[in-house]
């Protein structure tokens, strides 16, 4: 009687083991950074189309003055957010190859898995640094002594510049800049997408610990300014394409195929993920043993105000807070009281905002008609 040498039936292939990594790879990659949205208080990710221009925005407006006479009409106050635009959202690609030497020397688990392994951190690092680089564009400043200090300075101008004392906020430190006091402190430090975090730390908000964050600063910001966009990876035609694993989302996508062109496994990886701050001027900056340089703003650098007329300047200081006093350069032109320019008299005035040393100032011109 013949052999029947045809393969057993449920047999377990190589094809079989290379998906089962791929669907690890991606339930490990989405776990963790669905851990990370929980931990800076991100409830949903949106989805972007490739190319989209990410937008934070910065918070300016006039408020008129509120004391207004009976019946008269209470003038109107006008707040708009100015766009700042810093780049478009893309698909990022990754891929790395393994020899048959090195599966045959190293086995095949250590050669291709703990290789996938260490290629998913790197991705996850790829991520991290780019919501870090960007928390470092930020306007707001803060500086003391240790780190403790600039932790309650930064706390401190986030409350002004959010204007509510409820908002939950978020730190992002270097671990050496607060190992000691971990050391002795009876803490719970939990982790999320390659970074460890504490939870109400000294009661101020949760505190991300990464090696990323450049020792000595500390980014902060409200948790409701962070937001997360990706681009699906197994939309937009792509799955019509190519053959990636991935979840329902599409966060991530990854294939695995062998070459035998040149005896090689490759894996490729594509993730389009963004994660930053909306409001940029909601970002703080702390410097731990460093100083704080007071700069003020005025969103017109020219104005011109009819005698008897007024318009406003608004001033936008760092830190938040920090006190303003208007000067003109004569008040037989125009007058200046908390940046409403009054016009006396045609000709010409400089009116100054000071903020500590720091100065900005705005060229006057007073028409004569009404």
């Amino acid at each position: 009687m013949a052999l029947d040498m045809s393969p057993e039936k449920n047999l377990i292939t190589k094809e079989d083991l290379a998906r089962a990594r791929e669907i690890d790879f991606v339930y490990q990659f989405t776990s963790n950074i669905k851990k990370l949205m929980e931990a800076l208080g991100v409830t949903r990710m949106i989805p972007k189309q490739e190319g989209t221009v990410l937008t934070a925005y910065k918070a300016q407006g006039i408020l008129e003055d509120g004391n207004v006479e009976e019946g008269a009409i209470i003038p109107l106050s006008h707040y708009e957010t100015v766009p700042i635009d810093f780049g478009k959202i893309t698909v990022r690609k990754w891929r790395k190859s393994t020899g048959v030497e090195s599966i045959t020397d190293k086995g095949y688990d250590q050669a291709v898995g703990k290789t996938t392994t260490a290629m998913l951190k790197d991705v996850q690092k790829d991520i991290r640094k780019d919501l870090f680089d960007f928390m470092a564009t930020g306007t707001g400043q803060a500086a003391g002594a240790d780190f403790q200090e600039v932790l309650a300075q930064s706390w401190g101008q986030l409350q002004i510049l959010f204007e509510d004392n409820e908002i939950e906020m978020v730190f992002f430190m270097n671990p050496l800049d607060v190992a000691t006091y971990l050391s002795k402190a009876q803490i719970t430090v939990q982790n999320a997408f390659g970074m460890r975090y504490v939870q109400d730390f000294l009661g101020l908000g949760t505190v991300i610990l990464n090696g990323s964050v450049p020792k000595g600063k500390i980014y902060s910001t409200a948790k409701s300014n962070i937001v997360a966009y990706y681009i699906p990876v197994n939309g937009a035609g792509v799955e019509k394409a190519f053959t990636f694993t991935s979840d329902e989302t599409g966060l991530i996508g990854i294939h695995e195929f062998p070459d035998y062109d040149r005896m090689t496994v490759n894996d490729t990886v594509m993730s389009g993920i963004k994660i930053f701050a909306e409001r940029l001027d909601g970002v703080v900056v702390g410097t731990i043993g460093g100083t704080v340089t007071t700069t003020v703003t005025l969103d017109k650098t020219t104005a011109t105000v009819p005698v008897d007329g007024s318009v406003k300047l608004n001033a936008t200081v760092s830190p938040a807070g920090t006190a303003v006093t208007w000067t003109s350069s004569d008040d037989t032109k125009a007058t200046v009281k908390d940046g409403v320019v009054t016009g006396v008299a045609a000709g010409n005035a400089t009116i100054t905002a000071t903020a500590g040393t720091a100065t900005a100032t705005c060229a006057v011109t007073v028409s004569a008609g009404a």
